[in-house]
């Protein structure tokens, strides 16, 4: 029986682009050839929680998009790139039938479904080595663990402490690397939509988010946000904005796939600054950016912890199920016509405003008083930029078991008010 060839294998999770990667920077300086990888793992998209399917085709689209544009991208510099649907454990006990299996390069991650599928790889690759980065973050947890003993519960003591002396690593210098290795010879799947289990669509020509998944369409709307229309300098005071495609900058679904670096658009503000000039908008982008890592941050010390039903605070936490009343939520249906557009164009296009999302969440705890978990769920199949961390950590802050000690309640009709003072948006998506 000939010797099985020795490879390394890049496995791209929830890090798919070429710049400022590091698993992709690291792998290239070994001596070995190597395969990049992605699977398409069938619980993905045909396992349902708490009354929704775990991804919906909004996002499964947008997924597609990404993976596509990433393998024109490493095609370019000859990097040899395997495609997969089906079980990971599968597609990597296949592998390791094929080839000796050295080394893994791969994203950190440490939520359960993400754990059970590098669990998987382990059972049938238990001597391969592995290098795992924690480029998803802005703040690299050596800084952050440099700067406090533990996670805060509230985010403004996070933030001050991680401000003081804040170190942003630089970018990896990781696009433009050509393999120049022998070359490995790979047969990926065709994976479509169709062959996901959904059938094609056409976008709702009202959304706010008409944008394509991967890497090359987030440098070009990061592009556009900063240098081309300097909408960057105004975003404080255009980011509770609800319709059009210029009131928020949009980069969330690529950073929740990983398309789009933290750390790129920390750099590119810092570039735009220079030439622009700072003030609080610009600031407020790296503000956000910090929230995003303090919910990785708290899932991260948490653990499995922000998929209960008490969450991390450990309160007492009581809720209906009221089926009725949940369908009318997502349905658009209930007794608030703010709360209701927000719905209809969550389900129309599979995207929602921060202002939109944190008037709905509250809406069905708060006023609904159903539990926070199912519309959690619901999120996670709609949403585009659907991101665990983010939205658990929102959900739970907003059902009152997670971060906030405020225990808030939003008043949506005094919202809309606020934020849709001449019902543009409300008619926009309750028009017959």
């Amino acid at each position: 029986m000939p010797e099985k060839q020795k490879i390394n294998i890049l496995w791209f999770t929830k890090d798919l682009r070429t710049r400022d990667s590091e698993s992709l920077y690291h792998i290239m300086q070994e001596g070995l050839p190597f395969l990049a990888v992605y699977v398409f793992d069938d619980r993905d998209f045909g396992r349902m929680q708490l009354g929704s399917r775990k991804t919906g085709r909004y996002r499964t689209r947008f997924l597609l998009e990404t993976v596509e544009d990433l393998k024109g991208s490493l095609s370019r510099n000859n990097i040899p790139f395997l495609i997969k649907k089906g079980n990971t454990g599968t597609v990597f006990k296949e592998l390791s039938d094929e080839f000796d299996i050295v080394k893994i390069f791969c994203q950190q991650e440490w939520t359960q479904e993400e754990k059970e599928k590098e669990d998987e790889i382990r059972n049938v690759m238990p001597t391969a080595g592995w290098e795992k980065s924690y480029s998803q973050f802005l703040v690299h947890p050596l800084f952050v663990s440099s700067t406090m003993d533990n996670i805060p519960m509230l985010f403004t003591t996070f933030r001050q402490k991680v401000e003081k002396n804040l170190l942003i690593r630089p970018e990896f210098v990781s696009e433009n690397m050509v393999y120049d290795r022998s070359s490995l010879k790979v047969q990926s799947d065709k994976v479509t939509l169709e062959v996901l289990g959904y059938d094609d669509f056409e976008m709702d020509s009202r959304t706010a988010f008409p944008f394509r998944g991967g890497e090359t369409q987030a440098l070009r709307r990061l592009e556009s946000y900063f240098s081309e229309t300097r909408n960057l300098s105004s975003y404080k005071e255009t980011r509770n904005g609800l319709t059009g495609t210029d009131y928020s900058s949009k980069f969330s679904a690529w950073l929740a796939d990983g398309s789009l670096s933290a750390v790129t658009v920390y750099h590119e503000i810092k570039k735009y600054e220079q030439e622009f000039g700072s003030n609080e908008s610009t600031y407020w982008l790296v503000f956000e950016l910090l929230w995003r890592d303090f919910f990785r941050y708290v899932s991260m010390e948490y653990k499995d912890l922000i998929f209960w039903k008490n969450g991390i605070g450990g309160k007492k936490y009581t809720a209906d199920t009221n089926e009725e009343l949940i369908r009318r939520w997502k349905d658009g249906t209930t007794d608030s016509d703010f709360i209701n557009a927000n719905m209809m164009e969550l389900k129309h296009t599979g995207w929602m405003s921060n202002r939109g999302r944190q008037n709905v969440a509250s809406y069905f705890c708060k006023i609904l008083k159903q539990d926070w978990r199912i519309g959690a769920a619901y999120f996670e199949e709609l949403l585009i930029d659907y991101d665990v961390h983010s939205n658990y950590g929102n959900w739970m802050y907003l059902a009152g078991v997670g971060n906030d000690n405020r225990d808030r309640i939003f008043n949506p009709e005094k919202q809309a008010e606020m934020y849709d003072p001449h019902q543009e948006f409300i008619q926009l998506w309750l028009q017959n």
